[in-house]
């Protein structure tokens, strides 16, 4: 397989999976919304609280049905691309991929049917249960996913004979060193992602006509979760770091564009890293800040890019989708911050902020979506050449599909998720354009 062929399929298997993953944590994150707007209802009847499910319960189906629908390509792609992959690793991924399937048909498929179709059928405490069920169904599902991603970063509890992965202590499989920030990164991803799109919703919604209370409600809760998230998510992200250094030394040198070992490093904040003459070109440095991020060998020494020569990951692609995610990740503390402290001044209704703001608002309803792209991008790119850390490199699971036939089933591929974006767009405007009618309206009119 040619070098431009090899990140053709690198694209698009990146393509298919970021489509999944950015209505995954949708789905995650809007559950448990869900759940909390449904025993808050409890304790208070039919009230604004139920208006707020009955409305964010349909973004969660068309999310689940979206991420349910682009599983099959990852899926296909994933025997396709890399067609010897699995020979290599499936004593460890057969099982676990088993178990994500497995889980999304007993708990998500089971009890979503009649969390949505139920509810006029059961009590409302029966129907609190199912959305919990549906809710845990949802997280164990991701769970098992982040399992083989993170083990594939970080392999533990296995033994490497003749070309294959064996099992030998499943505890430390599922329980590999990279799994605990993963998964925290990814949990508060999905809360940040679903926080700011309630936020940005309540704006648009304001900016065409009065809110309702259940529309209050909703945005309080949303800049509740973003700031909470965003906080949660900086600490996941620095262990991430720390634990990044440890166990994948080329990927962090790459992220710090650390390029000569030393026994101090600076911290590189911006810089045009220049692979061919191993240099960064118009940096700006933090002195001697960037020791943390960097794995230290047995003499002391900080491990640079030089040694890893032939075997370091893309630095500049490296680099800047690091610094890509971390810049949006400020952004949006700094407006979660500064929506919450102006929002409590006017009881949280977001028809009372600023014309701007709401504009502001509105216009990062889906910024958590690029978090996630830019961080996804530097969690797979910066592990290559690897597809399993130090032993499986890409090219040597990649298939020998021809570029042509590549290129033609990413373009359809890419054709196909604009469709389901656009569709995805259009819905949810519709609904938030007309939202839910009230439960007493309605039950007037009936």
């Amino acid at each position: 397989m040619t070098y431009s062929t090899l990140w053709l399929s690198q694209i698009q298997f990146f393509s298919s999976l970021g489509f999944m993953v950015l209505f995954l944590v949708i789905e995650l994150g809007l559950a448990w919304v869900l759940l909390y707007f449904k025993i808050r209802s409890l304790g208070a009847g039919k009230s604004p609280w139920t208006e707020a499910y009955r409305f964010w319960v349909r973004v969660f189906a068309l999310a689940f049905v979206l991420s349910l629908a682009s599983g099959m390509p990852v899926l296909i792609q994933f025997g396709s691309l890399w067609p010897t992959l699995m020979d290599k690793i499936g004593d460890v991924a057969g099982p676990l991929l088993a178990a994500a399937i497995l889980s999304t048909f007993i708990f998500k498929s089971c009890f979503l049917g009649a969390m949505l179709f139920g509810q006029r059928y059961v009590s409302d405490k029966v129907h609190a249960l199912l959305v919990f069920m549906v809710a845990v169904g949802v997280l164990v599902s991701c769970f098992w996913l982040l399992v083989l991603l993170s083990w594939m970063h970080t392999p533990s509890g296995v033994s490497w004979t003749e070309g294959q992965y064996q099992v030998v202590d499943w505890w430390a499989v599922l329980l590999n060193p990279a799994l605990p920030w993963y998964a925290a990164i990814f949990l508060f991803s999905s809360a940040l992602t679903v926080g700011f799109l309630m936020l940005g919703v309540g704006a648009a919604q304001a900016l065409r006509r009065p809110v309702n209370e259940s529309e209050r409600l909703v945005f309080r809760t949303a800049a509740s979760i973003a700031c909470v998230a965003v906080v949660l998510q900086g600490l996941a992200v620095v262990g991430a770091g720390r634990m990044t250094a440890q166990y994948q030394p080329a990927k962090a040198a790459a992220a710090a564009a650390y390029w000569r070992s030393g026994p101090q490093a600076d911290l590189i904040l911006f810089a045009m890293p220049d692979e061919q003459a191993a240099v960064n070109r118009m940096d700006w440095t933090w002195r001697n800040a960037g020791s943390h991020w960097l794995q230290r060998d047995d003499s002391g020494n900080l491990r640079g890019l030089d040694r890893f020569a032939g075997m370091a990951p893309p630095v500049g692609l490296t680099f800047w989708s690091f610094r890509l995610a971390f810049l949006i990740g400020v952004i949006m503390a700094l407006v979660a911050s500064i929506t919450l402290w102006r929002a409590h001044r006017v009881h949280y209704d977001p028809g009372a902020l600023s014309r701007g703001w709401r504009h502001v608002l509105a216009g990062m309803t889906f910024s958590g979506w690029m978090l996630l792209l830019t961080g996804l991008a530097y969690l797979l790119f910066g592990s290559f050449p690897y597809a399993v850390t130090g032993t499986i490199t890409v090219s040597e699971i990649a298939g020998s599909i021809h570029f042509d036939a590549l290129l033609g089933g990413y373009i359809a591929y890419l054709v196909l998720y604009a469709a389901l974006l656009a569709g995805f767009f259009q819905l949810l405007r519709h609904i938030a354009r007309y939202g839910v009618v009230p439960i007493a309206r309605r039950r007037g009119r009936a």
